[in-house]
Order: structure tokens, then C-alpha cells, then sequence
């Protein structure tokens, strides 16, 4: 009895089932196929190329690869307006995927193409400009190279170029071979996208006419994404591994614990996390781990200083978010360096309520907190939209803006100012004085000077094993997608941290007036720790009345104003580190971030003040070691803090208060 197999069934000479002749006719032709010898493949269904047909579109979409003054190749995508001609060009310089970025939706419409991301969405789509996307060396579909913000050339880089020489060689390139521009260029972007404006701004080429940098990385030690006064933040570790892990971000860091604050206190330091997670194989990460300190590495990068030292060519406009909770230092930083020297008008700052980039999504509300008004859609329309169009298209009209536009939190108000910080108007009769918040006996706080007789400290122990949360738990992974709620945090409710015992808090009395403040508070805090290292977090919060009719939610909410950390080895000098000596009442002395708000009648005015901020900021071990990132489990230890009230040892936060002349 023979058998053989067709189509994963036996065939069998001797059928008992389907009888002998059918099954002879059907096993016998099945032994006939399997003589014929198989294809090795299917031929493809997919065009060799495929030509999209754009007939309907309303833009062109050109790709092109723009060659640098080192030979490097930078991919670049050029999107037009269908019949464009003498259009001016705005272009955004990105490590964020140029292709990506420029196709949001399958939408033959160039607006709906850039929505979620564009930076300039309504100008673009009302201005009919031409937009120009494109990755920066070592990103995505460009050649070279990536360093992180990569330095200009001189001691941190010894090549030839930089994003100001790429910058250059862009835009040449551009106004060259693009016909239907009118050879005016704009640089803009939001974040890192904001820091390649500022770049462009040394050496510029004569075509480019107006940089907008928004939300900008200037420096990454003093107050932006690495840094605050010395305290690492920690949770941009994810950042680093994928942006500098691989060309096209594919290597993603990973979470073990839905609760972030369990990831990091597990792992101990952040050098210790760093370790474990292979993080040192990523260049920018091991130069982190190297200058933990304000030396060269960081001060030679300054933004600020480097444009401060250059001259002012073209106008440029910074624009600022109130509540950035990414780089709430850069652009006031870059406006005070380059204000005092701008003798032709050329520099303007915008200030809004919003989180790190939120300029160009919905502004009518950031969390709880609402604005009357979508202030971004302002923004766009009434500021930017004018302001390109003046500097870049031909026989625009005369802008009308204000060199500050700037948003009054509490108020709900946009201010045209002179200049920044400035109580009012121009012409009008008004001053920012400088007035001390003193922290007082009983946890009050006011504007009168401490006096003999009340108590000389309040006190609280801060325990690096149970360090405070920036967020109530469980805190997520930084993120503005899938539910996370990272651009909302600044703005969070402080009432969960200001009922642990180890956070001091200080209430005023119930203001009976406005209380205007424009500017920078001062932190000026005297203050004691048992332990010889120590990190000072000072939080301005305007807390609502108990009861608000229009919004029961907001009843007794306490919002933070302005909020930052200062690492108390510091002290004596950012670049040297010093010990701090034991249980001696010692000054600290720092800025907090620039405000623009009304504390309003029936409001009350407080200042919180511990000792950690986490896992936003690594958790200061409070025993000196010469390098925190690797602090040992035995260096992590309990504390005494002391914040003095008394005279002569008065703390306070210093307002920039506005009253009348």
C-alpha cells in the first residue's frame, strides 16, 4: 500500500473513505503537481517608486539634501503654498524628525500637515509662508554627526561647525533655490527647536531677518533642563538615554514601576540609576556625571553671555511661559543680557501663562487654572503673525506691538509695557520697588521687619529616605501624551505638600488690597542644617479664598507663583563646592523665576520652604560628598533645618513689588 501527503492530507492507494476510484483520480493528479517545481517568490505589489499623485494638494512638499560648509548633508523639508510667489520663508532647525514633524495628518492641506506640532500654526496658514523643517547633524535623515546642544566652535568644539555655521549654510542654500521665495528668511522654534534660533543670532547671514525662539534652552546648569542652581533633575535621564542613544530615537527608556518616585528611590543616586540603565554609553551623559558644578563645561555655553558679547543684528522675539517646567530661565535670562545694549529696538519679549510650549496649543486654561480668553490664539494672531509679517513680506504694514507684550496672572490681562520688568505702561504712574515678604514668628508672614522677642527659627527634619514629591503620588514619567500630566505640575495644588511636617509654611493675613508683582523674587533665607550639605526649595503661592462661588474646585487652592531649588554647597561660589558648616544660621541668596501676577483681595499670600523636590531633583544626601551623583546609602541622612525669623537674622523673599509713584 503506497502513501504519499498533497495539501497536508494522506493519501492512501487503498481508500476506505472516499472509495477507490475518486481517491486513485485525486491522489494520482496530486502526485502528477508535485513534479512541477515551485516559484521562488510572489512578485511584489509595490511600485519600484512610488509617484504620489498631488494634484489636489494645496503645498508642494520638496525634500532635499543641503550640503554644509564640511561636506555633511542636512535633510531638510521645504513645504510651499501652491502659487506662492516672493513668499517669505520660516524655518525650524530640529533633532525631532523632520518627516515626522511635517506629516501629522494625511491631509492635502498644508495646516492639518503641520497641526500638533508647527510653531507658528496660524501665522503659516493665514501668511502664506514658506515652511522649512529640518533635522540637525547626526538626527534622523541627516548626516554627520549629533552632540547635544552642540557647542559653538572654540574650546568644547574644535571642528569647524556649529549650528550657527549650519544655520548659515542653510539659509544660503535656501534663498538660492527656492523660486518662489522673496529671500527673506525667519528662524523659529519651541524648547530645543528654540535654542537653534538663538544659535543663528552669532554671525548671522544677511538673509535671515528675524529669529523667534521660544520657550529656548540657554543654560543648562543655572535654570533649565540639566540643572537649578546645582540640583540635577533627574527625570530628564530618559531624555538623554533616547535622544542621545540613537540617530532616530529608537532605543526608548523603559519604566519598572507605574510610580516614578519608586524607580528612583530604588535605584539610590542618579549616577547609580545612570549605571544600571547603561547610560554612560551616551556622550552627553558621561559629560554630565563629569561637571556637576558650574566650570567652564557649562559657563562657556551660557546662551546668555554668548549673545551678550554679540552684536544685535536682527530683531529677535523671546517668547516666555510663565509656568515652563522646562527651561523657565532661558528667555529672561537671553532678554537681560541683550535689553541693556539694544539701542535700535530690536529685541521684544512676550511673557504668557502657559506650560513649556503651550503658545502654540489652546491657552484659555493651564490645569485648574482658567485665563477668560484663549491667550494663544492672541498670541499667534495679534503678536507673532504681525511680527513676521512686518520684518519678512514685502509692503507688510506696520506692526503694533508693544516691545513687552506680557500676560498679568490674577488679572487676566495683557500689558504693553516698555520694558521688562516695568509695573506699567509707558507714561505710566507707577514703580517696582523692591520689598522684603519677611518670614515671621507663629508661621506668618508680612511685609514688617522681625522684632526682640519672637521666636528665632522654626524648624522641621528632612529625611532623604522619605524625600517630599514635586507632585502628589504616584507621580509618571515626564510626557505630554497618553495621560500625562507633566506640563500641568507647576501649577498643581501645594496643599498636599504644606500638610508633612517637613515642609514650613507661611501664610500672610488675608489681603484687603492687590498686591502687583513684576519680576524676579529674590529668595533671601537664613537658615541652619544639622547635616554639612543641603538643598532649599522656596515656593510663592497665592492661595485662594476658602470658598470661590464662580468655581467651588478653587476654594483655598494653593497655587504656586514662582518656585525654584538651590543646592546649598553653592553657597560660596557655583563652581567650588564647600561643605556647609553644622547648625550655623548661614545666608542663602537666589533668584526665583520672573512673575507677572496680581495677589487679589481675599487672597493670602504664602511661601513654603523643604528640603527636596523629588524625583524632579535628585535627593541631596545632606552629608557633603564630593560628588552627589555618587553618593553612597550611608551618606543619606536625617537633618535639622532651621529657618530663622530674628533680627539681624531675618529671612524673607524680596517682592518685585509694584505700587504707585
Amino acid at each position: 500500500m503506497r502513501t504519499f501527503t498533497w495539501m497536508g492530507i494522506r493519501c492512501v492507494e487503498q481508500a476506505l473513505v472516499l472509495g477507490t476510484m475518486l481517491a486513485t483520480m485525486w491522489c494520482g493528479a496530486a502526485s502528477a503537481q508535485t513534479q512541477v517545481p515551485a516559484a521562488t517568490s510572489l512578485p511584489s505589489e509595490m511600485p519600484a517608486q512610488l509617484v504620489q499623485r498631488t494634484e489636489d494638494f494645496d503645498y508642494t512638499r520638496r525634500v532635499a539634501m543641503i550640503p554644509m560648509r564640511d561636506g555633511v548633508k542636512l535633510h531638510t523639508v521645504i513645504l510651499a503654498p501652491k502659487g506662492a510667489k516672493r513668499a517669505p520663508i520660516l524655518l525650524t532647525r530640529t533633532p525631532y524628525d523632520a518627516d515626522d514633524l511635517t506629516a501629522h495628518s494625511a491631509s492635502a492641506h498644508l495646516g492639518p500637515s503641520l497641526e500638533g506640532y508647527d510653531n507658528a500654526n496660524e501665522a503659516i496658514i493665514g501668511g502664506g509662508y514658506i515652511r522649512v523643517i529640518q533635522d540637525v547633524r547626526g538626527k534622523h535623515g541627516s548626516e554627520g554627526d549629533y552632540v547635544m546642544n552642540r557647542p559653538l566652535r572654540g574650546p568644547l568644539n574644535p571642528t569647524a561647525v556649529d549650528h550657527a555655521t549650519d544655520t548659515y549654510d542653510t539659509i544660503d542654500w535656501l534663498v538660492k533655490n527656492i523660486p518662489e521665495s522673496n529671500g527673506n528668511v525667519g528662524i523659529l522654534g519651541i524648547s530645543y527647536d528654540g535654542f537653534t534660533p538663538l544659535m543663528a543670532l552669532v554671525n548671522p547671514h544677511p538673509a535671515l531677518k528675524v529669529s523667534v525662539p521660544m520657550n529656548p534652552m540657554v543654560d543648562g546648569w543655572r535654570g533649565d533642563d540639566w540643572f537649578h542652581n546645582g540640583a540635577f533633575r533627574e527625570q530628564n535621564m530618559g531624555y538623554i538615554y533616547e535622544q542621545d542613544g540613537t540617530r532616530e530615537v529608537t532605543a526608548k527608556w523603559w519604566m519598572t514601576n507605574y510610580d516614578d518616585y519608586d524607580v528612583f528611590m530604588r535605584a539610590g543616586s542618579a549616577g547609580e540609576l545612570g549605571k544600571r540603565r547603561g547610560l554612560e554609553q551616551m556622550g552627553f551623559w558621561r559629560k554630565v556625571l563629569e561637571h556637576p558644578s558650574y566650570d567652564a563645561f557649562w559657563q562657556v555655553q551660557a546662551l546668555d553671555q554668548i549673545l551678550a558679547a554679540q552684536p544685535i543684528k536682527i530683531p529677535v522675539m523671546l517668547v516666555h511661559s510663565l509656568w515652563d517646567q522646562e527651561d523657565i530661565y532661558g528667555a529672561p535670562a537671553v532678554y537681560k543680557a541683550l535689553k541693556p545694549k539694544d539701542s535700535e529696538n530690536r529685541v521684544f519679549l512676550v511673557i504668557g501663562p502657559w506650560h513649556h510650549g503651550q503658545e502654540i496649543e489652546d491657552g484659555s486654561s493651564l490645569g485648574a487654572i482658567k485665563f477668560d480668553s484663549n491667550t494663544s490664539l492672541y498670541f499667534q494672531r495679534e503678536i507673532l503673525l504681525p511680527f513676521l509679517n512686518h520684518y519678512l513680506k514685502d509692503g507688510a504694514p506696520k506692526m503694533d506691538i508693544a516691545p513687552v507684550m506680557a500676560f498679568e496672572t490674577g488679572t487676566n490681562t495683557w500689558r504693553r509695557l516698555p520694558t521688562w520688568p516695568a509695573g506699567c505702561a509707558a507714561g505710566g504712574d507707577c514703580a517696582i520697588h523692591a520689598t522684603p515678604l519677611y518670614l515671621e514668628a507663629g508661621l506668618k508672614l508680612g511685609f514688617t521687619a522681625p522684632t526682640a522677642g519672637d521666636a528665632a527659627f522654626d524648624e522641621y527634619v528632612s529625611d532623604p529616605t522619605k524625600p517630599v514629591p514635586y507632585r502628589a503620588r504616584p507621580t509618571r514619567q515626564m510626557g505630554y501624551s497618553n495621560g500625562l500630566t507633566w506640563p500641568l505640575w507647576l501649577v498643581d495644588d501645594q496643599r498636599e505638600e504644606s500638610g508633612r511636617p517637613d515642609v514650613l509654611v507661611f501664610t500672610s493675613d488675608v489681603l484687603r488690597a492687590p498686591a502687583k508683582i513684576s519680576g524676579e523674587p529674590i529668595a533671601n533665607i537664613v537658615a541652619s542644617t544639622s547635616g554639612t550639605d543641603s538643598d532649599w526649595v522656596v515656593k510663592l503661592i497665592d492661595v485662594y479664598p476658602d470658598e470661590v462661588a464662580s468655581d467651588p474646585r478653587m476654594g483655598g487652592y494653593q497655587l504656586m507663583i514662582s518656585a525654584d531649588i538651590f543646592r546649598g554647597r553653592y553657597r560660596e561660589s557655583l563652581e567650588f563646592p564647600k561643605a556647609i558648616a553644622a547648625d550655623q544660621p548661614l545666608l542663602y541668596k537666589f533668584a526665583l523665576p520672573t512673575a507677572n501676577h496680581v495677589f487679589l483681595p481675599g487672597h493670602r499670600i504664602m511661601v513654603q520652604i523643604q528640603s527636596s523636590w523629588f524625583p524632579l531633583y535628585d535627593r541631596n544626601p545632606q552629608t557633603f560628598v564630593p560628588n552627589i551623583f555618587w553618593a553612597q546609602p550611608g551618606d543619606y541622612r536625617k537633618a535639622t533645618q532651621r529657618i530663622y525669623h530674628a533680627p539681624g537674622e531675618a529671612s524673607f523673599v524680596e517682592l518685585p513689588l509694584v505700587t504707585a509713584r
